[in-house]
């Protein structure tokens, strides 16, 4: 969907998928310049949210489970000299792999090593087991998880989240991260507690977020994702389904005119919040906008369709 918008604005547009050559290293770390931050407290943020993963990605852990991936993700990064008196700067995270071969030498992590090796040889080997080898050195970055199966995307979408969130870190400047189909992240308890972290120390680092979603039910069912959306400076709602407008009524504390108003809307239509005050709006995209951003799949094949004669014209006025 944001394809065509990259192009336009020459952005970087990473696919991330099984097959992809583009890779992001759940392991990574920060490397924060002209902060006071120590490289303890860096190791240990880092441990917390790889656990948070690795909830996601094996199921629930035993308490013994839990202690041991506390031990090993430690010793892990220990192993590539990622310690307390380490220079963060010129470190080489590990990658999963390295993980797995650290609880291999663990007393009872047997049953963990089977269910990671899914991730380093298995179906999904492809995916969290190899250095970061992107380049986010652009205005307009773009990753999209489109073509990786549901299974993943919660975990996927966390890593890159994860993954921002340590450049955001690591050089402070204005920036906007915008998380679409953001309800993916409110799916685990992890996951939505580590997005409502961010979203409340996000300012001090400069950055803004905004979230996307089309599901809201499932976004506000979980109390991080409400206290979100109940936290956000600005909030827009569209059209919205039967089954969700219940929900949302009583959040948004909307009247009953509003509610119908919501159930009747077209496309491009809603209500904006700014503060305590909202009102009705209605959004017209220019010619442009539209055909930068539009996901309607007769529009997008009529964009390739120009696209692809305008390059068999090019051609032939080379050949002549």
């Amino acid at each position: 969907e944001y394809a065509h918008l990259t192009e336009a604005v020459n952005g970087t547009y990473v696919n991330i998928s099984l097959a992809s050559e583009s890779k992001v290293n759940p392991f990574d770390l920060p490397r924060p310049v002209g902060q006071q931050v120590s490289t303890e407290d860096v190791i240990r943020s880092a441990v917390i949210t790889l656990k948070g993963l690795l909830r996601i990605m094996l199921g629930n852990l035993t308490s013994t489970e839990d202690s041991l991936l506390d031990r090993a993700l430690l010793e892990t990064y220990a192993k590539k000299d990622i310690t307390i008196t380490s220079d963060l700067s010129t470190v080489e995270p590990p990658v999963m792999q390295d993980l797995v071969d650290v609880l291999s030498g663990m007393e009872g992590a047997d049953n963990l090593v089977i269910r990671l090796k899914k991730y380093t040889e298995g179906t999904f080997a492809g995916l969290f087991n190899a250095p970061t080898n992107v380049n986010t050195n652009n205005q307009l970055v773009i990753f999209s998880v489109r073509d990786l199966e549901d299974e993943l995307r919660p975990m996927a979408i966390y890593t890159l989240v994860n993954y921002i969130w340590n450049i955001v870190r690591s050089e402070r400047k204005k920036r906007l991260l915008m998380i679409d189909e953001a309800w993916w992240l409110m799916m685990h308890e992890d996951s939505a507690k580590f997005m409502y972290a961010l979203v409340k120390r996000c300012r001090k680092y400069y950055l803004g977020v905004t979230t996307i979603t089309q599901d809201v039910n499932d976004f506000l069912r979980s109390p991080y994702g409400q206290a979100i959306v109940n936290n956000s400076a600005m909030q827009l709602l569209l059209k919205q389904s039967p089954s969700a407008i219940g929900t949302i009524q009583k959040t948004f504390m909307l009247t009953e005119g509003e509610k119908y108003l919501l159930l009747d809307s077209p496309v491009g239509q809603g209500i904006f919040f700014a503060g305590n005050k909202h009102v009705a709006i209605q959004i017209v995209a220019s010619y442009t906008e539209d055909q930068l951003v539009t996901s309607n799949p007769e529009q997008l094949l009529e964009i390739e369709r120009a696209k692809k004669d305008f390059q068999d014209k090019m051609s032939n006025i080379e050949e002549i």
